[in-house]
Formats: C-alpha cells, structure tokens, sequence
C-alpha cells in the first residue's frame, strides 16, 4: 500500500499486487542507502584514508558494497522515470509529480529533466519507508494494547456514518485517532539517529564551541523519549496527547523530531502523516488485530526486533487480522474492487 500510493503520485504507474518490479528495484536501492547512512557502520567512516585501499584487501568489502549499492540507487532512479516517460508519450499518463514537471518543461531543458528525474528518485526512499515503518510499529503497539484500539473503534464508531470508511473530513473530529498516529511516530522513531548535518559556520551550544566544519548528529530518539517531556516514554500511549477527549496543545507534537531538522527537513513529511493517518483509521474502523495463535492455541508473543539500519523497520512479526464484522467485511470488499458497489 505504501509503496503503491508514492509510485502513484510520483510516476502515475499502476503495481502488480506481488513482485512489483518498480517496486522490487526501489527496495534495492533504499536498502544501501539505509545501511550505509548510519554513522561508524564502517571502519572507513573513522578513517577515511581508507577509501585509497584496494578493494581486494580485507577490511576493504564497503567497496563491493558500494559498488553494488550504487547500480542498485541508478536502477531506482532510472527504471521507473522510463516507464513514466513512456505513458507521458503514449498519452496514457494521469496526473502525478513527473508528468505534471515535464510537461512545463517540455523538451526544452535536458537539465532540468535531471533534476526532475532525481527528486523523483528521492521520494519512494523518503516516503515509502517512513510510512511502512510507522504503520509496523503502531501495529505493534495496538498488539500490547488492545484497550487502545477498542477506544479508538468506539471513537470511529461515533463518529463514522455505517457504510463508510473515514475520510480525511473526518480527521477534526477524530481526535484519538491522530493521537494514536502522533504515539507511533514518538514510541519508535522512524529514525533514531538524524541524518548528519554539516556545520557551515561556527556555532556554540550550552557553552560547547562547535567548529565549522563539524559533523552534528541529532538524537531524534532522545528526543521522542524524555521522560520531562513525554513521562513513561517507552509505554505505546496515545492517551499522552490528550485531555478531556480531544488533543492536549500542551504535549509537544513528536513533528518537532521524527521529521529531521533545518533545511534537509524531509520535504514528504506532510504526505507521509495523511498516509499514515488514513491507514490507521480505515484499517481500526473495519478490522480487529490481535496476537495470533498456534496450533494449539497459544498466544505467539511479540520480540519487537527491528532491522539495524537508518530507518527503523520491525522483523516481520505475526498477528490475527480480521474483519470486525459481517458489514465491514462487505465494506473492505467494496472498497477494495469499487466496481461491486454497483451490483451489491
């Protein structure tokens, strides 16, 4: 879903359900970006007179990998700019990011169609993921607690006319839903560890001169988890962010650090929350989702392991997805194929 919408509103191409090969090439690409982003992954981030060492010799596998990470970020830049130019020629392009620029430029200016090219390259990497990883984690959260999700039914079941599914209109009213959303951007950090930042001038913090030039590090994590700012941090807890049933303007937003900082602030962020916050209120409004079960009927516990990399993605887990009704599985049903609704 997440990777259908942004190949969507970025290239106007249609995914196959499974296997997609836009979207297997942009896995790709993002995976190297992701490990390699981490600050002291390798030794030659220490000592950079590294990178003069053959790649034969020991020590020296960052650059295969790079190598190898490199054709990987090319083919997510290239193969699906190719085939949204061709729909472009071929007339049969709808709306999106790529088509919309290259109409305005229209031929006229090979370099700013690289441009075009690249910062669509961008977005699968700094949308897709981010989505992916918040839902996973908020997933998790609900799994531990069920009496958060049983709240945010009544609250969608309030407010959500029967039939429909929540629209973005409903979101003023649906306070307990963005909270959750707001819990599951804090609770796990999409990135714990900021990008690193350059600093281009000199600068002091709290009496510590920073020399420019210097590498800065922001802790989002540390952020997201203060115990003055957000007390009993490491508990999934919507209910922090809010007060006599709507949402409490004294909790500071987790925006303030999940999103990056300055001017490498991630420019989808907007995108990223609606996404998130639609997914969770349609998937809460028509499913419930509880700790699956084995064969005899043992509840499978959580480990909550995450991949080690930049952006913080659980291992794949198992959990019991299933319709909360009769009427919401003919909704899920309708709106999946919204050609039914015009034979049921």
């Amino acid at each position: 879903m997440a990777a259908e919408t942004i190949m969507s509103v970025t290239y106007g191409l249609d995914v196959q359900p499974h296997d997609d090969p836009y979207i297997q090439v942009a896995e790709h690409g993002v995976e190297g970006f992701s490990i390699a982003a981490v600050p002291g992954t390798f030794l030659v981030d220490a000592i950079p007179a590294l990178k003069y060492v053959p790649e034969w010799c020991p020590g020296a596998s960052f650059k295969r990998k790079a190598r190898e990470w490199k054709r990987s970020t090319i083919s997510m830049i290239e193969t699906p700019f190719a085939a949204a130019k061709k729909i472009i020629a071929d007339g049969t392009s709808p709306h999106s990011m790529v088509c919309s620029h290259l109409r305005q430029i229209d031929g006229r200016d090979p370099e700013q169609e690289e441009v075009v090219k690249h910062a669509a390259g961008t977005m699968y990497a700094g949308k897709s993921i981010n989505t992916l990883s918040a839902l996973a984690s908020c997933i998790l959260g609900l799994l531990e607690r069920p009496e958060v999700m049983k709240k945010a039914q009544e609250e969608l079941d309030r407010v959500i006319k029967p039939g429909h599914l929540p629209e973005f209109e409903d979101q003023d009213s649906l306070h307990y839903i963005t909270a959750i959303a707001m819990e599951a951007l804090r609770w796990r950090a999409i990135v714990p560890i900021g990008i690193p930042h350059l600093v281009t001038v000199e600068d002091e913090y709290k009496g510590y001169r920073i020399p420019a030039g210097s590498i800065v590090i922001a802790n989002s994590w540390a952020m997201l988890h203060h115990e003055k700012t957000y007390p009993d941090p490491f508990t999934f807890n919507p209910d922090r962010f809010m007060k006599d049933g709507k949402l409490n303007s004294a909790v500071r937003d987790p925006a303030h650090a999940c999103w990056g900082f300055g001017r490498r602030i991630c420019p989808g962020r907007y995108l990223a929350y609606s996404s998130i916050w639609i997914t969770l209120a349609s998937m809460l409004a028509v499913f419930d989702i509880e700790k699956a079960t084995d064969k005899d009927g043992n509840v499978i516990e959580l480990t909550h392991e995450y991949f080690p990399a930049l952006i913080s993605v659980p291992r794949p887990y198992e959990c019991s997805i299933k319709p909360r009704s009769k009427e919401a599985e003919k909704l899920i049903r309708t709106s999946a194929m919204p050609e039914l609704n015009r034979l049921l």
